[in-house]
């Protein structure tokens, strides 16, 4: 039988990190999730797809100095899309947030969009460039052109009103990806909209505003 000090030390969030040749990138990035989630019982689970630079092995060797990191080296394996489901699918965490390991998703306002998905019972919240307070950053007009291009299709394949369907940074909870999980394509590198898609019901979502690094 679990004992209350093993089920307290149970994740409730798991943040998944889709990882290619992100060496540089993967120690910076937990220490500011170490950070920002203090009050949280989390942990990162970096999904490579064998980089050549060595991000798996580096993964491994923080993961042996702390429990918390967990790494999934694919072989043979390619794509965003589904590392971003073997990530989310290899852990009990009631809640899973999904960021890149480029450093551009701003990691401090993971807190209040854990908060949102539990307190209003949501299936998902999504950090938005697009709303009041969100950014994109310095991204080149050309950019931003085809990020609203990306806005109506994707408004348009899941039927779902959100403000930034391209956003590869968001939360979402267990119980809706196992809901989804078996229509999932896993094609592509556009994980959120593939998960909204896939929904045979309205979504319940909310969004939080960030600024794009």
């Amino acid at each position: 039988p679990e004992t209350l000090s093993q089920a307290a030390s149970l994740p409730q969030l798991s943040v998944v990190v889709p990882t290619f040749n992100e060496r540089d990138n993967v120690t910076v990035l937990y220490r500011r999730l170490d950070a920002i989630l203090k009050d949280v019982s989390w942990e990162v689970i970096f999904v490579d797809d064998n980089s050549p630079d060595g991000t798996a092995a580096l993964v491994r060797a923080i993961a042996q100095r702390n429990p918390r990191v967990r790494v999934i080296q694919r072989i043979h394996r390619r794509g965003l899309a589904s590392a971003c489901i073997e990530g989310m699918l290899s852990t009990a965490a009631p809640c899973i947030a999904v960021m890149d390991a480029d450093l551009q998703h701003d990691e401090t306002v993971l807190p209040r969009m854990l908060h949102r998905l539990k307190a209003e019972s949501l299936d998902l919240v999504v950090a938005t460039r697009n709303t009041d307070g969100g950014s994109m950053g310095d991204f080149s007009p050309l950019r931003i052109r085809l990020s609203n291009l990306g806005k109506r299709l994707g408004a348009f394949i899941t039927r779902a009103e959100l403000s930034d369907p391209m956003s590869g940074f968001f939360l979402l909870d267990r119980h809706y990806l196992e809901e989804v999980a078996p229509a999932l394509s896993g094609i592509g590198f556009k994980i959120l909209l593939d998960l909204v898609a896939s929904a045979r019901r309205p979504v319940r979502f909310a969004e939080i505003p960030y600024h794009f690094g």
